[in-house]
């Protein structure tokens, strides 16, 4: 025979059990967007600064802050500032350098948006061969860093970075550019520090491009993805500058 005391206790079991239920979808419910907002899809934009006086030159030069632009290089920021404005960047970035902040200038006056300035985007030093000919650079600066794209992070430019230490520095900043919650940024950076890390971590990159389409001024490269789940390169442009 059923008492009501017992009938009682099974509709407060119940009750509960209601409850934990609810409790757990309602959980799972604010977790979801918070999760898929963690891991949003953007397209990052990495463009390399116009030609600088020391490129002139045709002289290495990675100290910071480093020289300024040529004549020729401030012609080419307010060229490329006009081609990039379309595609409406919603973040502008630039390394420590002033050819950077130079390059990025037009672009971030067109759009209407400050220039946030990042060390990790710096250009990778030159360690000993600073001064050196641009002509000598895959016999010198760039002989540690093809080591890298084969796996070797531990390879070391003489007087510089080894991989990892390139890698992280350039990561920590792209990790920033993506906190940002800014779904089309553009950072203004360097050729070297451009080419490697993109080489080092976009899933379908071709090691290749560093000889046969070395990145030019103003040349730029596009990335969709984020830090969590990975890069897709999805441009590489490296036709001769304008001006």
């Amino acid at each position: 025979m059923t008492t009501a005391s017992s009938r009682f206790g099974e509709i407060a079991v119940n009750v509960r059990r209601f409850v934990a239920v609810a409790l757990i979808a309602a959980l799972a419910a604010s977790w979801a967007p918070a999760h898929a907002a963690g891991n949003r899809t953007i397209t990052l934009t990495l463009v390399r600064h116009a030609q600088s006086a020391a490129n002139a030159s045709g002289l290495i030069d990675t100290t910071v802050p480093g020289p300024e632009l040529s004549p020729r290089g401030f012609c080419q920021a307010n060229v490329v500032a006009a081609q990039l404005a379309p595609n409406h960047y919603d973040g502008v970035y630039a390394s420590t350098m002033i050819r950077t902040q130079e390059t990025a200038t037009p672009t971030s006056q067109v759009l209407g948006e400050q220039i946030t300035v990042l060390p990790g985007l710096r250009e990778i030093e030159a360690g000993k061969f600073e001064g050196t000919p641009e002509a000598d650079i895959p016999q010198t600066y760039f002989a540690a860093p093809a080591r890298w794209l084969q796996g070797d992070r531990s390879a070391r430019i003489p007087g510089s970075v080894n991989g990892n230490e390139f890698n992280a520095r350039f990561t920590e900043a792209v990790q920033r550019i993506y906190d940002s919650g800014e779904q089309n940024p553009v950072a203004f950076s360097h050729s070297a520090a451009i080419m490697f890390w993109v080489l080092m971590n976009a899933r379908n990159a071709d090691p290749s491009l560093l000889k046969t389409k070395s990145l030019t001024n103003v040349g730029h490269v596009v990335l969709t993805g984020n830090p969590s789940d990975g890069w897709t390169l999805t441009e590489w442009d490296a036709d001769p500058p304008p001006c």
